[in-house]
């Protein structure tokens, strides 16, 4: 792994002077892009959700993420407020359920779910795989404050279930982490926005180099306009986990 990140980072070094990026220089900018996030071992972290709506008080909710890199496991076990304390979701097998303990009952939902019914998604907790999951293309260069970005519109493979089928991401091109990604229904309209002010990263001993993180993702509803979702992740540990602890039985244990 630290071969191929050695690899990979010496391709965005070299992509730096390619105006505009070939088809071949796009996938390399994506695959560093889902590289620079993946642990190829465990995570652990633990994150704070600040939610604003319309007419509403504003929320705030603590999380504990947990993910698995060998197959492709995700967790998120709410622990504050009081009221959501041992709710959480699990994806098992590209399936994505949610579990509520008052009715001890688990349910199967959409990638489009809002998590705990803030502007937040699955994806924004997980690994990237846009390489996997979307097709992308170079849409040119564009400054974004004082960043030099390269702009690339990525689209849902055949068959990949997404939240938003059709993305459009401004790629920092000293650093290959994104800034700013937005995100699109079928139909073309713009549902969110995201902007990532700062990533952090931690060295892994299971890759062998390091993973980026990010410290900060700000989300904007593009339909509800005074929505939004401010998501920080702090205390990310990269140590092995329970062997069980991806399990429905697992997480139902934690509100008893």
């Amino acid at each position: 792994m630290l071969r191929l990140a050695l690899v990979l980072v010496g391709c965005l070094s070299g992509l730096a002077w390619a105006k505009p990026l070939a088809p071949a220089e796009v996938t390399e900018v994506v695959k560093i892009i889902d590289d620079r996030q993946r642990n190829s071992g465990d995570y652990r972290s633990l994150a704070y959700l600040e939610q604003k709506e319309k007419d509403k008080t504003d929320t705030a909710r603590e999380a504990i993420v947990y993910r698995r890199s060998a197959d492709e496991k995700l967790m998120i076990l709410f622990t504050k407020p009081k009221g959501e304390a041992g709710k959480g979701y699990l994806r098992l097998d590209k399936n994505l359920w949610s579990y509520d303990p008052t009715t001890g009952k688990w349910e199967r939902r959409t990638e489009r779910e809002r998590i705990a019914g803030t502007d937040s998604r699955r994806a924004d907790f997980d690994e990237s795989r846009l390489a996997e999951e979307y097709t992308s293309t170079f849409m040119g260069e564009a400054k974004l404050g004082a960043f030099d970005t390269w702009i690339i519109e990525s689209k849902v493979k055949p068959g990949v279930d997404v939240a938003f089928p059709v993305l459009k991401l401004w790629v920092d091109q000293a650093t290959g982490n994104v800034l700013k990604r937005q995100e699109f229904a079928l139909s073309g309209r713009l549902m969110r926005t995201l902007y990532y002010p700062s990533w952090k990263k931690l060295y892994s001993e299971s890759k062998g180099a390091d993973v980026w993180y990010p410290g900060e993702i700000r989300i904007y509803d593009e339909v509800e306009k005074a929505n939004s979702t401010i998501v920080v992740l702090k205390s990310v540990d990269l140590r092995p986990l329970e062997a069980n602890i991806f399990t429905k039985a697992w997480l139902e244990s934690k509100s008893r």
